[in-house]
């Protein structure tokens, strides 16, 4: 990639985090990929970083996601992750749909999660995590779902250059019911259904994926200079898949023998005024 991508030029990091951000808060999606893909690890996450700041919301967790082993060579790191703002972060009750927006002519779709919440600030100088460590650092074990979305309906063909650049290609987290004894769970399996049509069935591993991803966004995270902090959420990547969803249907995940949650995906507003919270 040349200088220019990452120097700011019109035609590099700053134009790129600049279109994404002014279409997430328009709410309005985007024709193409706005620049030249990130070709490193080093230039997405600039591009988020730019984003980042340029975001008017504060930041309450992040969002895990694995590299696929098809770009593990360009992306030499096992995950990604994206940052969960404020507005994104929804609470489900039993009982309860929750809305999340998804941007019309963009990417939406819903993933079965695990979420843990981050019981106090982590050091900030600690860049490497291992699981049992990272096992100390859980406040709460939740049942939860991400919502991908992005203005760019390819932004997952792109791969992880651009996934990363936008976000993470998340646009917020539901948190559901919490697990207390989790400590004696070591996998879970999970259903999805969007308008009660079967979707994807997979198995969450705790130790190795809900742990394994929080061990990495404790270590990426710090390195970045954005460690930790207590009560984070942290969304620890896809059970059952990617599941496309479009405005106005509902999705059900199950998560066997723990509880569900209801989801309904719902037409992006400008993100500070009426948006669905």
């Amino acid at each position: 990639m040349s200088s220019a991508v990452l120097h700011g030029t019109p035609d590099g990091a700053e134009l790129i985090a600049e279109q994404f951000v002014r279409a997430r808060l328009a709410g309005q999606s985007l024709p193409q990929y706005p620049g030249t893909l990130p070709a490193t690890l080093a230039e997405a996450y600039r591009c988020q970083e730019l984003a980042i700041e340029r975001f008017p919301d504060r930041i309450v967790g992040w969002k895990v996601a694995r590299i696929g082993s098809a770009f593990a060579q360009q992306f030499p790191e096992e995950r990604l992750v994206g940052p969960v703002f404020e507005r994104n972060l929804h609470t489900a009750r039993v009982g309860q749909v929750v809305d999340f927006p998804v941007i019309e002519g963009g990417f939406g779709a819903v993933e079965a999660e695990i979420v843990l919440r981050v019981n106090e600030d982590a050091p900030a100088a600690k860049t490497v995590w291992s699981i049992d460590e990272a096992a100390e650092m859980v406040r709460s074990f939740h049942l939860g779902v991400e919502t991908a979305v992005s203005p760019l309906a390819t932004l997952n063909d792109l791969g992880p250059g651009a996934v990363i650049s936008d976000f993470g290609n998340n646009w917020g987290v539901i948190v559901g019911a919490s697990i207390g004894e989790w400590r004696s769970v070591d996998e879970i399996v999970a259903l999805t259904f969007i308008e009660d049509g079967f979707v994807g069935r997979g198995t969450a591993f705790i130790r190795q994926g809900a742990l394994g991803a929080l061990a990495f966004a404790l270590g990426k995270c710090a390195q970045r200079g954005r460690p930790l902090r207590a009560g984070d959420f942290i969304s620890t990547g896809a059970i059952t898949g990617v599941h496309d969803i479009r405005a106005g249907q509902q999705s059900r995940l199950v998560f066997e023998g723990c509880g569900e949650v209801e989801c309904r995906a719902v037409r992006a507003g400008p993100y500070l005024s009426g948006a669905p919270r």
